[in-house]
């Protein structure tokens, strides 16, 4: 068992019995197989079911991995239709197991990993496509002061300020000079918009993978997996759910290109882009190129980071190595996308 895989039992036992008296039965910790970032395990204590987020060991890069804005997070949006799990306890105090966590429901439901759904039928690949549209429109539509996360981020200049921290985490992690990585940046940097002032509430990382679905039908559970969620523009956060029809098919980091959409009843990009403008009210998806660019610099920038944590030994998934391998195809398919683009 690795650093990442253990979990200070004993110590957990003891705070859950104070802060959570009406647990019975022995306390047990399972570990989630799946994710790249923060450890996550299921808790059973007798009956109940309780899911654990925690920081990853090691050296880590600044804001990374802050479970307590995860906590934050759902804890707001909790008292929205926006499906989430419910929060329980967040523990601020890393003397109980090493590192903050928090916990949370136990949302039991269906997970799917690869977008083309071949474990669903046609009709419902187009209901589950649609949910998870419908779902993200949601969220973008939530009152931030409403809901009291007004301060959870900055206003405006998202597109720059995103630009510049992923910047800056992809050096902080990059291992080999990468000249598609180089010119992607260069470009990015060259059509930044020059208006920018849309903010909303948003996930920062919502793909198919993150979200759980009742079990056989095609309505969103609960959201997963918080950790990037900030105030930001709605539609750069759209596009990181748009790439994966950027993406190719049966990768790790895995999409749709190359796949036949009709026939399997997924909706196109621009079906799905359509359905979000009507139910957000919105004309079109301004300075989409960029905010499409944007989400693949994104993707490759945190591969980067998984791959660096995976060399240092505190990587949260055991496919994590593999990724440092994906930094370049991502980058390529970005520039490629760009060179179709009309002038």
């Amino acid at each position: 068992m690795t650093e990442i895989d253990r979990l200070d039992l004993d110590g957990l036992s003891a705070y859950l019995r104070r802060h959570l008296p009406d647990l019975e039965g022995e306390i047990a910790a399972e570990k989630f197989a799946g994710g790249q970032s923060n450890p996550t395990f299921l808790i059973t204590a007798g009956a109940r079911k309780l899911v654990l987020r925690r920081k990853p060991p090691g050296k880590l890069l600044k804001s990374a991995h802050a479970v307590d804005r995860e906590f934050r997070v759902i804890s707001a949006l909790s008292k929205t239709d926006v499906p989430v799990a419910t929060p329980v306890l967040l523990c601020e105090d890393d003397n109980v197991i090493g590192d903050i966590f928090f916990m949370m429901s136990y949302e039991d439901g269906d997970i799917f990993w690869d977008p083309a759904l071949p474990e669903v039928t046609k009709p419902a690949r187009t209901e589950m496509y649609s949910a998870m549209t419908r779902t993200l429109a949601a969220l973008h539509s939530v009152d931030v002061a409403m809901v009291g996360m007004q301060d959870f981020g900055k206003s405006g200049d998202y597109y720059q300020r995103q630009l510049s921290r992923w910047r800056k985490q992809y050096r902080a992690a990059e291992t080999d000079s990468n000249e598609h990585m180089e010119q992607l940046m260069e470009w990015l940097g060259s059509n930044l918009p020059e208006k920018d002032e849309e903010t909303s509430l948003i996930h920062g990382d919502y793909r198919l993978d993150n979200l759980i679905f009742y079990r056989g039908q095609p309505r969103v559970r609960a959201i997963l997996d918080w950790e990037l969620s900030t105030l930001g523009h709605p539609i750069a956060d759209f596009a990181y759910y748009c790439m994966s029809m950027r993406l190719p098919h049966g990768q790790i980091v895995g999409g749709l290109r190359g796949v036949d959409l009709d026939a399997l009843g997924i909706p196109s990009e621009k079906q799905i882009i359509d359905e979000y403008c009507e139910i957000r009210g919105l004309k079109d998806v301004a300075n989409w190129d960029f905010a499409i660019s944007l989400s693949f610099f994104r993707l490759a920038s945190i591969a980067q980071g998984v791959y660096a944590r995976a060399l240092a030994g505190n990587a949260s998934n055991k496919n994590a190595m593999k990724l440092g391998g994906h930094v370049d195809p991502i980058a390529r398919l970005a520039l490629d996308d760009l060179s179709s683009v009309k002038p």
